[in-house]
């Protein structure tokens, strides 16, 4: 009985509190400001490690709940390529942390519009490179993120295959922002955080001179042949809830092992209520089988 009134309650929350926010309206400095205290709810499991490191001349977080790590996940965090920061997301890299027993390293890459693209790639994949040259094999690497960053994820294992380089193990995306175009987006009864115009704003304020349907932009239209095994989850109360079920179609036609979870009810990156919200923790439990299951033994 009490999930379903906290899962009211929390929605309610990000509608009245959150979704404010994420508005024109709202200037851009004030909204990185109050998101910092949004996310302070987001709280990390309290035996997790966080510290401060540089790679690949990004600064990151470095998270790590065991002193044995069985392989590293890179964790891009999202905020439509304009907001956010390791720091916001520590809650959710804690808890994959715990699940996964993997070093979860946070990339802080720079934001848009001060850095638009290809600023954000660049950073994540210098970041990888950075943890190559630490002597640890990319099959015992995997990468994951959150809306814009689960789009980056994506991009950053594209930029890795055409350059040549060995992939990482696995991708992981939640609520994954793919199409920057806007022109497709799903249009929910309850859409408790994003503005669709805040998140058009967003995408040009990120592409800058380029053009919003750039695959390196926009991973959905880009070619997916040969991305590691990828696992996708999204809320039905979501304006990006098609941009992952056409990510999964994308990928399936590709020949890419990919799994899409719909989870009915639940809104934009709704694994940060993990400590709160079972559904929440539930899914993250998933997403940890699929990061283990695929790192080299």
């Amino acid at each position: 009985m009490f999930q379903p009134l906290l899962e009211v309650g929390l929605r309610q929350i990000m509608y009245r509190l959150v979704r404010p926010l994420l508005s024109n309206g709202v200037s851009l400095h004030l909204q990185r400001k109050l998101i910092r205290q949004a996310y302070r709810t987001s709280v990390p499991p309290r035996n997790v490690r966080f510290t401060s490191d540089t790679l690949g001349h990004v600064p990151v977080l470095r998270a790590q709940a065991n002193t044995h790590s069985a392989g590293t996940l890179i964790y891009l965090h999202g905020g439509g390529y304009i907001l956010g920061s390791a720091a916001t997301h520590k809650g959710i890299a804690g808890h994959l942390a715990k699940l996964t027993g993997c070093e979860v390293i946070i990339p802080d890459y720079r934001l848009a519009p001060e850095h638009p693209y290809p600023a954000a790639p660049d950073d994540a994949e210098a970041v990888f490179h950075a943890v190559i040259q630490e002597g640890k094999p990319a099959d015992k690497v995997a990468i994951a993120g959150d809306s814009a960053g689960g789009g980056l994820a994506l991009v950053l294992a594209m930029r890795l295959r055409e350059h040549g380089h060995a992939l990482p193990s696995s991708i992981t995306c939640f609520s994954p922002w793919t199409d920057l175009t806007s022109q497709q987006l799903y249009s929910p009864e309850c859409e408790p955080v994003l503005h669709s115009s805040w998140v058009l704003k967003a995408a040009k304020m990120y592409a800058g001179g380029e053009t919003l349907t750039e695959p390196r932009i926009s991973p959905v239209f880009g070619d997916l042949k040969g991305l590691p095994p990828t696992l996708i989850q999204v809320g039905s109360q979501e304006i990006l809830l098609n941009d992952a079920t056409r990510l999964a179609e994308a990928a399936k036609t590709a020949n890419v092992d990919a799994t899409l979870e719909i989870y009915n009810g639940l809104w934009h990156v709704f694994q940060t209520h993990s400590a709160q919200l079972k559904r929440a923790s539930d899914a993250l439990v998933v997403a940890a089988k699929h990061i283990r299951r695929y790192l080299a033994e």
